[in-house]
């Protein structure tokens, strides 16, 4: 087996609170209560400090090229908790000097002090979940903010933060080609450097679930994603991951990271996180439940789970992330990152470039326009008989 090549590291911080949760969200996240009187601010930030300490070990000496903020409505903690939480992390991870520190935040949770304290505090990158500019449609998607929320929240990013992200969905409920155009209209003009778009799709165990909203046909949607790339092309984005676009040297490093079977330790209530050893790949899950998290994680026992990657599920666990990727990853990465010769995956590859899903390509592991439209069907190539469900 070749040996893997060190990975590069990424932290991502759960905080598990919304004012209110989505319809379609399947997220670990919960109602925010007022000052979190059950479960206050610094407690929450004592159990990531306890999480933190306690796998340092696991990571020790390694640099962190990416933090990641993640909820849940993370804008919801003051600028004062943030900067303390990005205290605790300089103070026992070796963070690289140019590490970019993403933030998600809720244009309903916006204000403009707010949002430069937090670039203050060392967040760099601010990613917005505006999901669309249209009320009616904010409506049905049960966000709590509206259309003038959102563009004054933009605003406001942009002159605070060194770069930052609007989230937008589309195939909503009732929507049109030109009602994603003015989505994308409005979205462009604030001249963002990343936009994630993301196909609404109904996840199970969700109100939408239970009852589902009338959602655009198939034909319609792919009309849709078509849109996406005549629109965001000729404005100077490039679709570098299915769900991603981004102007150069303005794509997401922490995204980049999962995308290409990188290294990241979870901590928070419901994080994952996945680091790898010399002789082998490990996931980890927390609590879910943040009471439970806290009082586990301040008696240094946060993990509900932890499970070592077989060999049989790393090619399908690799190519799962690698494969989003529109230039997809060097071939020598497979080896590199997952510990497995190439042969473990050369009849599957060769499956797929006969069926049009893979380039045939020996330096690079690419799918195919056809491949990026059909990517289940490509993975599933990858997924072995005794892991099909």
């Amino acid at each position: 087996m070749p040996d893997k090549v060190a990975q590069p590291l990424s932290l991502y911080v759960h905080l598990p609170w919304c004012l209110r949760r989505c319809p379609y969200c399947d997220f670990n996240a919960h109602a925010w209560r007022e000052n979190l009187s059950e479960l206050p601010e610094g407690r929450y930030l004592d159990a990531l400090q306890a999480d933190l300490e306690a796998s340092l070990p696991k990571v020790w000496g390694r640099s962190v090229s990416t933090v990641f903020i993640g909820g849940g409505t993370p804008s919801l903690f003051s600028p004062d908790a943030i900067d303390r939480l990005l205290a605790t992390i300089r103070a026992r991870l070796r963070l690289a000097p140019d590490a970019e520190v993403t933030m998600e935040a809720n244009p309903g949770t916006f204000e403009a002090q707010r949002f430069a304290a937090y670039a203050q505090a060392g967040v760099t990158r601010l990613s917005i979940g505006v999901q669309s500019f249209d009320d009616d449609a904010l409506r049905v998607l049960g966000r709590v903010h509206d259309a003038r929320q959102a563009r004054a929240a933009i605003e406001e990013a942009a002159r605070s933060f060194a770069s930052f992200n609007i989230d937008l969905m589309y195939a909503l409920p009732g929507q049109t080609l030109q009602g994603l155009r003015d989505d994308l209209a409005s979205a462009l003009a604030f001249e963002p450097p990343h936009l994630s778009l993301y196909h609404l799709t109904i996840e199970p165990g969700t109100p939408f679930a239970k009852r589902p909203p009338p959602l655009p046909d198939d034909d319609l949607s792919a009309d849709m994603l078509a849109l996406l790339g005549d629109t965001l092309g000729p404005a100077g984005f490039e679709r570098y991951e299915v769900s991603a676009w981004a102007r150069p040297g303005a794509r997401c490093r922490h995204n980049l990271n999962y995308w290409e079977f990188g290294d990241y330790l979870g901590i928070g209530a419901g994080a994952h996180g996945k680091l790898s050893f010399h002789d082998r790949i490990v996931r980890e899950t927390r609590l879910r439940q943040p009471q439970r998290y806290v009082d586990a994680a301040l008696a240094a026992s946060p993990i509900e789970e932890e499970r070592i990657v077989s060999c049989d599920e790393l090619p399908f666990e690799f190519m799962l992330n690698a494969l989003r990727l529109t230039d997809g990853v060097p071939a020598a990465s497979f080896a590199e990152r997952t510990g497995l010769s190439t042969a473990a995956i050369a009849r599957e590859c060769a499956q797929a470039v006969e069926r049009g899903l893979l380039e045939d390509d020996p330096l690079r592991i690419r799918a195919t326009p056809l491949g990026l439209r059909f990517l289940n069907d490509l993975l599933e190539l990858f997924l072995k008989n005794d892991n099909r469900r």
